[in-house]
């Protein structure tokens, strides 16, 4: 989907994603040590502003520039940035790479992935959680198209570099008319274990 189509769901509504930081990121990123952060393909912050408020020096992408702006107006510890980021390339390294529901085909999320984990530093740890494939039959809600949902193992073929240290699907709770269903996510975390050989 194109940016700008982006900036029209997001105009549609005063928010289009909760407040709060996603459930798993809460869950495991909470007792971390800070370090300097990035959230790709962030929508309007919310897991980078949690984390900026944890103490990490965080960076967010995404390429709607309503969704920027909305995470701009209400922190202004996160260095938010407009970019596409299938193309978009940091300065610095970070010791933490966030790819929260970025779904793209496996052809354009796979370079994606690989590029990340070449941003990381030593100890470094990528943390991905997305719709599971499953989703469609088994979970509740998020995208009803195949070829852009996540699979455990096809994540884990990208990573063989790092040290994978989670890898699983997991069920989300989620608050409906008819009571909490579950939908199923892809939880994929992997960390570059010690020092840094040449990639």
């Amino acid at each position: 989907m194109e940016s700008g189509k982006w900036d029209e769901k997001y105009r549609a509504t005063d928010r289009l994603w909760s407040v709060k930081p996603n459930l798993f990121v809460a869950d495991r990123l909470s007792h971390a040590k800070p370090g300097v952060g990035l959230d790709l393909a962030s929508g309007e912050g919310r897991n980078a502003i949690w984390l900026s408020e944890l103490g990490w020096s965080m960076t967010a992408v995404d390429f709607s520039e309503i969704a920027v702006e909305r995470g701009r107006a209400v922190s202004d510890t996160v260095g938010f940035v407009v970019a596409d980021v299938l193309t978009w390339e940091p300065s610095i390294t970070f010791d933490l790479v966030l790819i929260a529901y970025l779904h793209l085909s496996e052809d354009l999320l796979g370079p994606v992935v690989e590029k990340a984990c070449a941003w990381l530093e030593p100890d470094g740890e990528i943390f991905m959680i997305g719709h599971d494939r499953s989703n469609i039959e088994e979970g509740h809600g998020g995208p009803q198209v195949p070829e852009i949902l996540w699979d455990v193992e096809l994540i884990r073929s990208w990573l063989r570099r790092l040290t994978v240290i989670e890898a699983q699907v997991v069920r989300r709770p989620v608050d409906t008319d008819e009571g909490v269903v579950f939908a199923r996510d892809t939880l994929v975390r992997a960390r570059v274990s010690g020092r840094r050989g040449p990639v």
